[in-house]
């Protein structure tokens, strides 16, 4: 079996290749995002600086007593479940594409699009669960004001903006960057 030999991504060899298998990936770095994004939500808003639980803003499951604390761990950990499963979809979708053949992405590309995918969970969660449904407040303890809940937009917006700058950036690494061609 010969070493692999690089190759330009222009190389005839690879005319009739498809252009998805030259390209690396989006997915699992957004994926992988939003499952991280609801980790650092759930782990340290919830349980460290414990601003707010799932259901802290519900009447039923007020953070003062312990009725109420118990509905919201219950809840807390199925948010964590749910944000688990976004990272194993995430890993499930990078080894399908190494099965493929894709491409890794550069750093920049993958961790842009972590970014993009943290900042999209910030702004979902930020506007359905804070605005729209009302189940929560980021800053619960406080009485919610929202000030707090429009920083955590902005903070959110800005995750998306710098992603999307960094996944382009890595883009043009990927475009430049030599295909490997295996001779078998």
């Amino acid at each position: 079996m010969e070493s692999p030999t690089a190759v330009p991504t222009h190389d005839a060899r690879f005319a009739s290749a498809p252009r998805s298998a030259l390209e690396a990936p989006k997915a699992p770095g957004l994926l992988f995002g939003i499952g991280l994004g609801g980790f650092v939500d759930g782990i340290v808003f919830h349980q460290v600086l414990q601003w707010h639980h799932l259901l802290s803003d519900q009447g039923d499951f007020p953070m003062t007593t312990l009725h109420g604390l118990q509905g919201n761990t219950v809840a807390d950990g199925l948010f964590h479940a749910a944000t688990w499963l976004f990272v194993v979809a995430g890993m499930i979708v990078t080894i399908n594409a190494w099965q493929r053949g894709r491409l890794a992405p550069p750093w920049r590309r993958h961790v842009g699009m972590l970014l993009v995918g943290w900042g999209a969970f910030n702004l979902v969660e930020g506007i359905v669960d804070h605005q729209i449904l009302g189940i929560h407040p980021l800053r619960d303890d406080l009485g919610g004001p929202l000030s707090w809940d429009i920083g955590f937009l902005l903070f959110g917006a800005l995750l998306v903006a710098v992603g999307m700058a960094l996944a382009r950036s890595g883009r043009l690494v990927l475009e430049q960057r030599p295909v490997v061609a295996v001779d078998r």
